[in-house]
């Protein structure tokens, strides 16, 4: 079955996993490779990556090096926001919605470079193997899919060391010590797992934190931040128009340096184990609780718990991988619908790892004062709720009346 690929396309980080990946594809398939790497914001230095993979043996022209991140934030950090997407009411899906753009431009690269294949560094055990290949397959029914972490005997970080130093694969030197958390990141978040943290009692170490402070350090005096919405997606941080990737990075550097967005969780993967990890996703904090706000003024109600009820599937199907799903697109529709009038400025009240409303405004604003006063009013007849409660209490009445004995 080896013999019939000719070229593979590998999701490249560079890092050690993915390093001695490339080799073994080489040697296990006898193919071409051809590496793609995303800047998806995740804030490291991306150019020494095409250095990795050529003294590999890729050719110049198929190492691809693309920044995403506008499109990563525009595509599907936004479209999920606008849901106000949590999974099981508390991740903010930051590996999750990150996997579906991958996925397409592997299978994208794929089709240009005629590869016949494409592979991943995604193990065994968690999401990101479903995530990855259910977003190909949806884009391209006949893709070849290699995971070599269920094909390999390489199951333990010694022998992935070893295999890397008998091929004379570079190694970072933090990766000679005690391996570092498992860790990954984009522009709208950062995940820990692994080491210590598998032990759910265990409290991380505050040493491990990169893009939030913690909350006891952050400034004694509160800071505030207004964000414009324009149809559910935020536009503007602080009245300055902003282009997606800077918008975020914007909430991100504000959120963070005032301890907001730290969250610890257990939660069940799609594979069936539970899992725990540790997150920072400071500027995606903003954004749920401002885009809450947002609809509490601007969406009519009926519509927004509809919305909401619809939200934990919807949350669901992302972190399970099947965002290019039928299923995912027609509830975006409904989702986007809703969104038609969230327009208008949140103001957020920042401190020491707290995050508190305490203002909005909107041009279609469905708040009414001259309705909700509790000082004299002549648009609101009183009278008329004695008629709507008693209809509403029909059905329990009757239904007291039949049981009584």
């Amino acid at each position: 079955m080896t013999g019939d690929i000719r070229r593979v396309v590998l999701a490249y980080s560079g890092g050690l996993d993915t390093s001695v990946i490339l080799r073994w594809l080489q040697e296990t398939y006898r193919c071409e490779v051809v590496t793609f790497t995303a800047d998806l914001g995740q804030g490291e230095e991306l150019e020494p990556v095409r250095g990795k993979a050529e003294m590999a043996g890729v050719r110049p022209e198929h190492v691809f090096i693309e920044d995403l991140r506008d499109t990563f934030v525009r595509d599907f950090v936004f479209p999920m926001f606008r849901a106000n997407t949590q999974y099981e009411g508390e991740y903010l899906l930051g590996t999750s919605i990150a996997r579906p753009l991958i996925a397409k431009r592997l299978v994208e690269i794929a089709a240009e470079t005629g590869a016949d294949a494409v592979s991943h560094g995604a193990t065994g055990k968690g999401n990101d193997q479903v995530r990855f290949e259910l977003g190909c397959y949806a884009l391209n029914p006949d893709i070849r899919i290699i995971a070599p972490w269920r094909e390999w005997d390489l199951n333990s970080r010694t022998k992935l060391m070893q295999y890397a130093r008998d091929r004379q694969i570079p190694i970072a030197t933090d990766r000679e010590d005690e391996p570092p958390y498992s860790t990954d990141a984009n522009l709208l978040h950062i995940s820990y797992e692994g080491r210590v943290l598998e032990d759910p009692w265990v409290e991380p170490d505050e040493a491990m934190f990169t893009r939030t402070v913690a909350p006891e350090r952050a400034p004694d005096t509160p800071t505030y931040v207004e964000i414009g919405f324009e149809r559910g997606d935020p536009v503007s941080v602080d009245g300055q128009s902003l282009g997606p990737a800077a918008l975020l990075t914007r909430l991100n550097q504000i959120a963070g340096a005032n301890g907001v967005g730290r969250l610890d969780m257990v939660e069940n993967r799609f594979v069936g184990m539970k899992n725990r990890g540790v997150y920072e996703t400071p500027g995606g904090t903003l954004l749920l609780t401002a885009h809450r706000a947002m609809e509490s003024l601007t969406l009519d109600r009926d519509a927004g718990h509809l919305r909401d009820g619809l939200m934990p599937r919807y949350a669901e199907l992302i972190y399970n991988g099947f965002w290019f799903a039928p299923e995912r697109e027609a509830l975006q529709a409904l989702i986007d619908q809703t969104q038609e009038e969230v327009t208008g400025t949140v103001r957020l009240k920042l401190y020491k790892g707290s995050l508190i409303v305490v203002g909005r405004k909107s041009p279609s604003s469905l708040y009414s004062a001259e309705h909700v006063t509790f000082e004299e009013d002549s648009v609101y007849d009183q009278r008329d709720a004695e008629g709507f409660i008693k209809l509403n209490a029909l059905r329990l009445r009757l239904r007291a009346r039949a049981r009584r004995p």
